[in-house]
């Protein structure tokens, strides 16, 4: 009867030993296995590297400046936009200031009349009075020219100023107001310089014109003549450019409404299953409830 329980017993050291053993060759066996197998890591430890990860994020977009925003595509053709409206602005008043003629030049004080000017007597008079009815004739297109190219240069520029906040925060009635100037901005700087031109070679088509191109070519200023001025082209070429850039510009804007709606729609549909998936669980438990009852 004892050698029973004696042979049970040493039966289970043995067992035990063997167990031993294996934990042991296990133990020693792991640091092998570590070093081929990669770490593991708590879910606490990786949530708060995932955060670690996020918050120089966040602090990088709260500290983007608004230039950011008002440098992208859509500010760089509003700036470039208003840069040509000054340049119209300045070739108009260039314009007129070149073909006013030399006596209204020197009744701003250019230079002396007297002593510059090659004529005397009636013709000089004669030459006073034809620059003085022609500054009259071209004075629509100087009038017009600087209230017309102010107006667009400013609005652009409130426009560049107001955009100084990502799309999707900015006001959307902002965005359209923006897509209506432009494209209404392209259309009539096209007309406009049309009128321009227009307006240009009729008063040099007049007989006052070519009254003032015998005088002047009589005495040697050939270069008052009854054409269409660089300058006057100048104030074409760059509203022809400011209409070409108008017109980017409304491309553009078209885009970002259309980029802003698609965001702010994939953001409600997430919130929305955000929601649903939120409310899965609380419904989970009462269906539970009610079937054991």
């Amino acid at each position: 009867m004892s050698s029973q329980p004696r042979s049970n017993r040493g039966h289970r050291d043995r067992n035990g030993d063997g167990r031993y053993y294996r934990d042991h060759e296990n133990r020693r066996s792991s640091p092998d296995r570590s070093s081929s197998q990669p770490p593991y890591y708590p879910r606490e430890d990786s949530r708060s590297s995932k955060n670690g990860r996020d918050v120089p994020r966040v602090e990088h977009r709260e500290s983007d400046s608004k230039c950011t925003h008002m440098c992208s595509r859509r500010g760089i053709v509003l700036i470039c936009a208003v840069l040509t409206n000054a340049l119209v602005l300045i070739c108009v008043v260039a314009a007129h200031m070149v073909t006013s003629g030399m006596s209204a030049a020197a009744g701003m004080g250019g230079f002396n009349i007297n002593s510059n000017f090659n004529l005397q007597g009636t013709e000089l008079q004669k030459v006073r009075d034809l620059d003085m009815q022609y500054s009259q004739m071209r004075a629509p297109t100087i009038y017009g020219g600087i209230s017309f190219s102010l107006t667009f240069g400013v609005i652009s520029l409130l426009f560049v100023v107001s955009g100084n906040k990502p799309p999707h925060l900015m006001s959307r009635k902002l965005l359209v107001g923006a897509l209506i100037f432009q494209a209404v901005g392209a259309v009539l700087y096209i007309v406009a310089v049309g009128l321009y031109l227009h307006f240009i070679i009729r008063v040099n088509s007049t007989d006052v014109c070519q009254q003032r191109k015998i005088i002047y070519s009589r005495n040697g200023y050939t270069w008052m003549n009854c054409d269409v001025s660089g300058a006057d082209a100048a104030v074409a070429l760059f509203g022809l450019i400011t209409a070409i850039l108008y017109i980017a510009g409304t491309v553009l804007t078209f885009k970002t409404i259309r980029a802003v709606n698609y965001y702010l729609q994939e953001r409600k549909r997430r919130h929305a299953d955000r929601n649903e998936a939120r409310s899965q669980p609380h419904s989970a438990p009462l269906r539970a409830a009610t079937s054991s009852v």
